[in-house]
């Protein structure tokens, strides 16, 4: 596995984490229960899983004004949507045709 792909499948994962990080949140925050820390979701968005905590956040309409969550987040899509196209793009050219 090249490291093209390896960070392909970093970026999926880190945003499937953001995501179901920011569903579990959502819930916790309707039943009253422990939530997950704004540092949290802030990490992982860092590290790779912005599109997935920004999807969740705009489908669930949770913390969408709340600041400074929301620029973070807004930045880090900017930044990672280009990167993620650039990388499925130079992937695509590394594998084999059928």
């Amino acid at each position: 596995m090249s490291r093209t792909e390896i960070a392909f499948y970093w970026l999926l994962f880190a945003s499937f984490t953001g995501f179901a990080l920011m569903v579990w949140d959502k819930h916790q925050a309707k039943t009253g229960g422990w939530r997950v820390a704004e540092s949290t979701l802030i990490f992982w968005a860092v590290v790779g899983g912005a599109n997935g905590v920004f999807a969740a956040q705009q489908i669930l309409r949770h913390k969408t004004t709340k600041q400074p969550i929301s620029s973070i987040l807004t930045t880090l899509v900017v930044i990672e949507i280009p990167l993620c196209l650039t990388l499925y793009f130079y992937a695509s050219q590394l594998l084999p045709r059928p």
